[in-house]
């Protein structure tokens, strides 16, 4: 979706380099290593066109019900939405390479974490509360029936949605590298580092569920809490607005003070990914 592809873009980027932390932090340059340019690789050739594909195919749903027509599209919006799927992933990799640099791994997985809870929080919350409704209908399966505020085909989405078969089949093309970032950077760079005896070693499956499960679990479920308090607190002032300015602060608060900081349980789920920071036992 146009509204949260950029987020997404940031999040692969930062987490491509969280994956190979130890590697990148041997590089004095952030542009010139191969795992830039596997990240690069995979928002150019992969990211960025399935962006384009639903939105030439989709335009309601992949502008989460704005857009009716190709004619509500500036070619602007378009042109920028493109770019903006690559160069994010850009800014999401450069930024973890500082963290890395700064020998803070923890930081750098954190980078990538706090990126797929805005990412799943604006597809459930959205900017108005509907995000969930706009996401979960397909006018394509409705004789192009446009959404409307409560209108949502609810889990049946998930098997008669044109949408979301286009997606299955893009997921089949983008696990590769996804996988293969997890199973092969990591190891790569334990297996590099003489502070990490063999048994320090994560296994790749491991791996896989710990960083799958964090994005497509943890992160997802915050982000469901995170919604329900913008909700309720819309409900109890009458305000949408105040629901986002109290709600989120209060959530990013919250969450940082009782789940990210060191020795809570989203550090000890990302030190099974990064096992030890540099000088530190």
């Amino acid at each position: 979706m146009v509204q949260v592809d950029v987020v997404w873009a940031y999040a692969f980027g930062a987490g491509f380099a969280a994956c190979a932390a130890r590697q990148l932090e041997k590089e004095e340059k952030p542009f010139n290593n191969k795992w830039y340019t596997f990240t690069l690789l995979f928002l150019s050739i992969l990211f960025a066109p399935s962006g384009l594909y639903l939105l030439w195919q989709f335009v309601q749903w992949e502008t989460m019900q704005v857009a009716t027509t190709f004619t509500d599209l500036p070619a602007w919006l378009v042109c920028g939405f493109a770019v903006t799927n690559i160069t994010q992933g850009i800014v999401g990799f450069y930024i973890t390479y500082l963290f890395i640099k700064k020998k803070n791994y923890y930081a750098a997985h954190a980078n990538w974490m706090w990126a797929w809870i805005l990412f799943w929080f604006i597809l459930v919350c959205g900017w108005d509360c509907t995000g969930y409704q706009r996401f979960l209908y397909d006018a394509s399966v409705h004789n192009g029936e446009l959404w409307a505020p409560g209108k949502l085909m609810g889990v049946t989405f998930f098997w008669k949605s044109n949408v979301w078969w286009t997606l299955v089949v893009m997921a089949l093309f983008f696990a590769p590298m996804l996988v293969y970032a997890v199973v092969n950077f990591i190891p790569e760079g334990a297996k590099n580092d003489p502070a990490l005896s063999i048994h320090e070693r994560p296994s790749p499956a491991l791996l896989l569920i710990v960083s799958f499960g964090v994005q497509w679990v943890v992160c997802l479920g915050l982000a469901i809490l995170a919604a329900l308090m913008v909700m309720g607190l819309r409900d109890i002032t009458g305000s949408n607005l105040l629901g986002y300015l109290i709600g989120v602060p209060v959530f990013i608060a919250l969450a940082q003070l009782l789940l990210f900081r060191r020795g809570m349980p989203m550090q000890m789920l990302a030190k099974t990914l990064y096992i030890q920071e540099p000088g530190k036992a």
